[in-house]
């Protein structure tokens, strides 16, 4: 999920002082909404997403959530309600895509579309909702704030007491570049939805994967959602690995990240250009590299899918104004532009989650890093987003196949330990 990557094909601390600027305190009188529905949140009035709800039992989440948020009589009652039902909503999805409990429908259980839509569902819900009792803006936003962490599993990551089980920490994302072609699937987040909470047998003993997913949103990720649920975990794992999707046809395990936004628009279509908002921005550092056993990933065969050491970053050389691309990485001195990963929100994810390890003093005793998937693409002759059609035999296959090559790179990183 790269910038720059987007333009050939597809794309993927702040240990922030404050989660966000201090909400106004105003209330809104009884049966007054706050807010309208985002950009986000109104794509899911369009064809595709109510087909891939029905299609997959997830089309009574929202309306179910709705009435009773309606229900609640006072914002305690409303807020154990939205942590209940998204972390409901976030096992329902993992459920689901690892074969447990009905499939809801005949689309198929790897399918990561299902959660996206039916969060945005609730979040519209929340945002639009008409309590009977007076409810001030930053009581609303905590409730979706609160709703966001529970339904990406962000609160939920949770490893077995004792020495003899590895850690593996893994995030993905949501899909993106939806107004292209609203049927879009993300393989990162599906890899997630498949691999929480599962053990992978590797030659050092079992391994136990814990997953969350990320929004495509530069606002989120300048609030900090990263370090908020990475930083309490990164010292108790073995190894992490943020992943997105990236180039067609390969994964790429990224070298370098870079400190720069490049601005493609996020899934609210809006755009951030600078460098990436962190903490103590005096200390920051225009890149940061992985620790993810990158050669031994590369040369091992964990698919259909090649594998790439990705070494090349856009910085601006020391003394200089114009960006100029390095395949070998970048220079002393060097500002970033783009990191191996882009400038996007891949990119980002991975220089926040490696900065975040460095800034814990864990640069030489914790593996992570970031890896791009293969771009998900639907099978032959369904290329046509007008068409309408929201899956096809070659597009299971594909993602299917990515997901298992996720998984073996996971066993291959712990067994070169």
């Amino acid at each position: 999920m790269t910038h720059a990557r987007v333009r050939i094909g597809v794309l993927a601390l702040a240990l922030v002082a404050g989660l966000a600027a201090t909400p106004a305190a105003t209330a809104a009188a009884p049966g007054q909404a706050a807010e309208a529905s985002t950009v986000e949140e109104q794509r899911l009035d369009r064809a595709a997403p109510q087909e891939i709800l029905r299609r997959s039992g997830f089309d009574t989440v929202a309306p179910r959530f709705g009435r009773s948020l309606d229900a609640a009589r006072s914002y305690a009652q409303a807020e154990r309600l939205v942590v209940r039902q998204g972390g409901q909503l976030w096992r329902r999805a993992v459920d689901r895509a690892q074969g447990r409990g009905p499939a809801g429908g005949d689309l198929s259980r790897d399918d990561d579309r299902p959660l996206y839509w039916a969060r945005l569902g609730m979040t519209r819900e929340v945002r639009t909702w008409e309590p009977r009792f007076a409810l001030t803006d930053g009581q609303r936003r905590a409730l979706l704030a609160r709703l966001e962490e529970g339904s990406r599993g962000q609160n939920a990551l949770r490893y077995p007491h004792g020495r003899g089980v590895k850690r593996i920490l893994l995030t993905g994302f949501d899909p993106f570049t939806l107004d292209r072609d609203v049927r879009i699937s993300n393989p990162s987040g599906a890899s997630a939805l498949a691999l929480d909470g599962t053990t992978i047998r590797t030659a050092r003993g079992p391994a136990r994967v814990e997953t969350a997913v990320f929004p495509v949103r530069w606002q989120d990720f300048a609030d900090g959602t990263v370090e908020r649920t990475l930083r309490r975990r990164l010292g108790r794992v073995d190894l992490f690995t943020t992943v997105s999707q990236g180039r067609v046809g390969r994964f790429d395990v990224e070298r370098t990240n870079g400190a720069w936004r490049g601005g493609f628009p996020d899934n609210e279509n809006v755009s951030r250009t600078g460098t990436v908002p962190v903490a103590d921005p005096a200390s920051q550092p225009q890149w940061t590299s992985t620790t993810l056993p990158y050669r031994a990933i590369v040369a091992a065969d964990t698919g259909r899918f090649p594998v790439y050491d990705n070494t090349a970053v856009t910085e601006i050389p020391a003394g200089g104004t114009e960006p100029v691309v390095r395949p070998g990485g970048p220079t002393p001195g060097s500002a970033a532009r783009a990191g191996g990963g882009g400038d996007y929100l891949s990119n980002e994810i991975a220089y926040r989650a490696t900065l975040l390890r460095d800034r814990l003093g864990l640069h030489a005793a914790l593996p992570g890093g970031h890896v791009h998937t293969p771009v998900l693409e639907f099978g032959t002759g369904n290329t046509d987003p007008a068409a309408g059609a929201v899956t096809d035999p070659g597009f299971v296959r594909n993602r299917l196949d990515i997901i298992a090559q996720v998984r073996s790179i996971l066993r291959t990183a712990v067994d070169a330990g």
